[in-house]
């Protein structure tokens, strides 16, 4: 489990500008404050499997380059898709929370497909964070997260323009922070799970929750 940036570090990250939110390909992010605006001008999409009229929803939050999540991803996620999300018991919906500039990258990219692909670039992104979130350079970094982008069939046209986008990353970040002020969550991967907050777990502690709260709402 890792901790995540707090509303007040992110802030300060922020304010500082410079390299560290410096998008490959030139965008920076000015500060909080346009953080903040760009919010409420651009659409950030939540992506979300499963029945919308599920009787249960879970939210989770993770950080594309926290080990922990990459380790649900692969152990407990797809048994939860399976069980609960395919079978139409639960509404499952997948929010990115933010460690570093490469979160933010990452989220960039993986947003780029659209809704019909983002949840396999997400797999992806997990399934390789050993090798790109691991590289030597930043450059490294954003040319290895195009490579997953264009093995997910997009073009690189499209790449460069998404991971350049100033605007929609500074979006992002104001749906972070508002994500974390609304829900609370200070770890990833943390889970909302009809409205109450969870922290990571097995699949076994999952499921008898979840087959309350099912139970519950029948």
């Amino acid at each position: 489990m890792k901790r995540i940036l707090t509303t007040a570090a992110l802030a300060a990250v922020l304010s500082a500008g410079g390299s560290w939110l410096a998008v490959p390909g030139g965008a920076t992010l000015p500060g909080a404050a346009s953080a903040q605006e760009a919010a409420e001008e651009v659409t950030v999409t939540d992506m979300t499997l499963g029945d919308p009229d599920a009787p249960v929803e879970v939210i989770e939050y993770g950080s594309f380059t926290c080990p922990h999540c990459a380790a649900f991803e692969d152990e407990v996620f797809p048994q939860i898709k399976e069980n609960y999300v395919d079978t139409g018991k639960v509404k499952f919906t997948f929010r990115e929370a933010y460690f570093n500039k490469f979160d933010m990258w990452a989220s960039l990219m993986a947003r780029c497909g659209g809704e019909m692909k983002y949840f396999g670039i997400v797999d992806m992104i997990y399934s390789g964070q050993d090798d790109w979130a691991r590289k030597g350079s930043e450059a490294e970094v954003a040319d290895a997260l195009r490579k997953i982008g264009r093995l997910a069939g997009i073009e690189n046209d499209a790449l460069d323009a998404c991971m350049s986008d100033g605007e929609q990353l500074k979006a992002l970040v104001g749906w972070y922070q508002a994500n974390v002020e609304k829900d609370g969550f200070n770890s990833t991967p943390s889970f909302v799970i009809d409205g109450e907050l969870y922290t990571n777990m097995s699949y076994s502690k999952f499921a008898e929750i979840l087959d309350e709260r099912v139970a519950a709402a029948e």
